[in-house]
C-alpha cells in the first residue's frame, strides 16, 4: 500500500470521511486512492477558497471534521482567507497540503515554497512526515489535533514521493481528549461576583453558542439578571422560538461599548473579551468599560457545560426557567425590495431547520430581529471577518447536512469572491438558496471611509467602493455554473421565488437589486 492510500484509509478510520479539494499534480496518488477507499467522498472545488471554505462550514455543522486537498504552497495561499475564517471559529479542519518529492525541494522548482511558514499562520499543528511509514501516523495525528478541543485547522505536508511509495499501514485512531474541568473556586467567585448586586453580562461563544451550553447560559442569565450576550460573529449560534437569545456584541464599535457601557462584571464562556474589529483615531480597543471585571468560566478547551453546569448549581438556577422568545413572523411585504423587506420575506418563508450562512454585510443587518421568533435554525456568520466565506460555508454546510435547507445571504461584493462555489453546489445537488443582496457598491466601506477619519472621499475614492459599470449579472452568472435563479422586480415576486427555491430541491439563486441603506 502506498502512502497516499495510507492516508486516506488512515484518514477514514478516525472519523474524516469527506474532503473538500482543488489538487494538483503532487496530490495525484491521494486522488488516486478515493478508487481504493470509497468511503471517502471526494467534493471538487474550482478554487482553494471554496474547498477550506466548504470544509469550514462542514466542520461547523457536522460531529465530525472534514479534510482539504490543497497544491503546494500557493494552493495554501489560496485557501488561507478561509482557513483564517476557521481558525477563529475554531472549527476542526484537517488540512492537506502537497509538497514536492523530497528530492525535488533542492531544485526550487517554480512552485517550490515554503509551505511550513505560510501553514503556521492558520495552523497550531503541522505535520511533517519524512518517510512514507510514518504517513499514515501523521494523518491520526492531524485528526485528533484537529479535533481538539478547541477545534483548530491541522495541518498535514505530504511530499509526493511519501504518496507514492509502497510500504505504509494504516494508523489507528487516536484517542481524543477530554476538555479541561474547571476548577470548583472559579465557579464559587463567579456566582459571588453574579449575586453582588453589579451590573453583570454573560458572553458566551465557540460550543456554548449552541446545544445544552446555550441552554444552561440563558437559564443563569434568566436566573440572575444578567446580560446575555454573544460574540459578534458567532460560529454556529442556534435560535429560533423558545431558544435562549443572547445579543449579539454590535460590529460597531461605538454601539458595543454603548451596550456593555455599565457592566462591572463581565463573565466569559468560550470565548474572549470584546475588543474592537479594526482600531479608529481617538476610539477605545478594548470595548469593556474601565472597571469592569472579566471573569473567565470556561476558556477554549475547557469544559464548557460542566462549568455552566455547576454554576447554575451554585447559584440555585432552576432547570426549567422559562426563556426564550415566543414563536412569531414577520408579514410579507409589498411594492420595492429594500434589505429590510429581504429580510423579513426570508424570515416568514424560511423552513424549520434552516441553515444560515450570513455574509450579507451591510443588508443582513436586519436578519437578526426578523428571524428571532422563527422556527429553531442555525445561525453561521464571518468569524474572523475574512470575505469570501459565505457561500462557501453554505456548501460545507449543505454536504454536512442533507437533510436541511441551507440559506446563503450573500452580499454582491462579497459573493464575486467565492462565487465559483455555486458549480459545487450544483455538481452535488445542494439544497441552497441563496439570496443575494445586491446594492451594487461595498456599502461597509463606504462607512469605513468616514469612520476611520480620512478626508472626506472625492470621486476617485467613491469609484473605489462602487460595483456599477458594468452592473454584475448575477442570474446569468449562477446559470453559466448550473444554477438557476431570478432577479424578482418587487417584494411580492420575492415571495413568490422563494417559496418555489424552498420547495424545490437543489440550489437556487435570487438576486434581490435593493439600494444601499449606508
Amino acid at each position: 500500500m502506498n502512502g497516499a492510500e495510507a492516508l486516506v484509509r488512515t484518514l477514514v478510520a478516525s472519523g474524516v470521511r469527506t474532503c473538500f479539494m482543488n489538487p494538483g499534480t503532487s496530490e495525484m496518488h491521494t486522488v488516486a486512492a478515493l478508487d481504493a477507499v470509497p468511503e471517502m467522498r471526494g467534493v471538487l472545488c474550482l478554487f482553494e477558497g471554496g474547498a477550506t471554505g466548504g470544509a469550514d462550514g462542514f466542520g461547523r455543522m457536522a460531529p465530525r471534521p472534514a479534510a482539504t486537498l490543497l497544491h503546494l504552497g500557493p494552493g495554501l495561499g489560496n485557501g488561507l482567507a478561509n482557513l483564517h475564517n476557521a481558525r477563529k471559529g475554531m472549527t476542526p479542519i484537517v488540512n492537506i497540503v502537497g509538497d514536492h518529492a523530497t528530492y525535488h525541494k533542492q531544485y526550487d522548482a517554480q512552485l517550490e515554497s515554503d509551505i511550513y511558514t505560510v501553514a503556521r499562520n492558520v495552523s497550531k499543528h503541522i505535520g511533517t512526515p519524512q518517510e512514507t511509514a510514518g504517513v499514515a501516523a501523521a494523518a491520526a495525528d492531524a485528526v485528533a489535533a484537529a479535533i481538539g478541543p478547541p477545534g483548530q485547522v491541522a495541518t498535514l505536508i505530504l511530499p509526493a514521493d511519501l504518496a507514492w511509495t509502497e510500504g505504509a499501514e494504516p494508523a489507528p485512531p487516536q484517542r481524543l481528549r477530554s476538555p479541561d474541568a474547571v476548577a470548583e473556586d472559579r465557579v464559587i467567585a463567579i456566582a459571588k461576583a453574579l449575586r453582588s448586586g453589579e451590573p453583570c453580562g454573560i458572553l458566551i461563544g465557540g460550543r456554548a453558542c449552541r446545544g445544552e451550553e446555550l441552554r444552561a447560559a440563558g437559564r443563569i442569565a434568566a436566573g440572575t439578571g444578567a446580560k446575555f450576550l454573544c460574540e459578534t460573529f458567532p460560529a454556529r449560534l442556534e435560535r429560533g422560538a423558545g431558544i435562549p437569545a443572547p445579543e449579539r456584541i454590535a460590529y460597531l464599535g461605538e454601539l458595543a461599548a454603548w451596550q456593555l457601557g455599565e457592566l462591572r462584571h463581565l463573565v466569559v464562556v468560550d470565548s474572549k473579551a470584546p475588543v474592537a474589529f479594526f482600531a479608529y483615531p481617538d476610539k477605545p480597543s478594548v470595548l469593556t468599560p474601565e472597571g469592569c471585571e472579566i471573569h473567565v468560566l470556561a476558556a477554549p478547551g475547557e469544559d464548557a457545560l460542566g462549568a455552566l453546569t455547576a454554576l447554575a448549581d451554585e447559584l440555585g438556577v432552576s432547570s426549567d426557567e422559562s426563556i426564550g422568545p415566543d414563536p412569531s413572523r414577520p408579514s410579507l411585504g409589498e411594492g420595492p425590495l429594500s434589505a429590510e423587506s429581504v429580510m423579513a420575506a426570508m424570515a416568514a418563508l424560511m423552513p424549520e431547520g434552516a441553515i444560515i450562512s450570513d455574509e450579507g454585510i451591510t443588508s443582513s443587518i436586519f436578519a437578526g430581529g426578523v428571524t428571532a421568533g422563527c422556527p429553531p435554525h442555525d445561525w453561521l456568520a464571518v468569524t474572523g471577518g475574512a470575505i469570501g466565506q459565505g457561500l462557501p460555508v453554505a456548501v460545507g454546510a449543505a454536504v454536512a447536512c442533507p437533510d436541511r435547507r441551507v440559506i446563503a445571504i450573500e452580499a454582491d461584493g462579497s459573493a464575486m469572491y467565492t462565487f465559483q462555489s455555486l458549480w459545487t453546489a450544483a455538481r452535488e445537488s445542494l439544497d441552497i438558496t441563496v439570496i443575494l443582496c445586491n446594492n451594487s457598491s461595498y456599502s461597509v466601506l463606504n462607512m469605513e471611509l468616514n469612520r476611520v477619519g480620512a478626508e472626506p472621499p472625492g470621486p476617485k475614492a467613491k469609484e473605489m467602493l462602487d460595483l456599477h459599470t458594468p452592473d454584475i449579472d448575477f442570474v446569468s452568472l449562477a446559470r453559466g455554473l448550473g444554477v438557476p435563479g431570478a432577479r424578482p422586480a418587487n417584494n411580492e415576486e420575492l415571495s413568490a421565488e422563494l417559496q418555489r427555491a424552498f420547495a424545490t430541491p437543489g440550489p437556487y439563486l435570487i438576486d434581490c437589486v435593493i439600494p444601499p441603506i449606508l
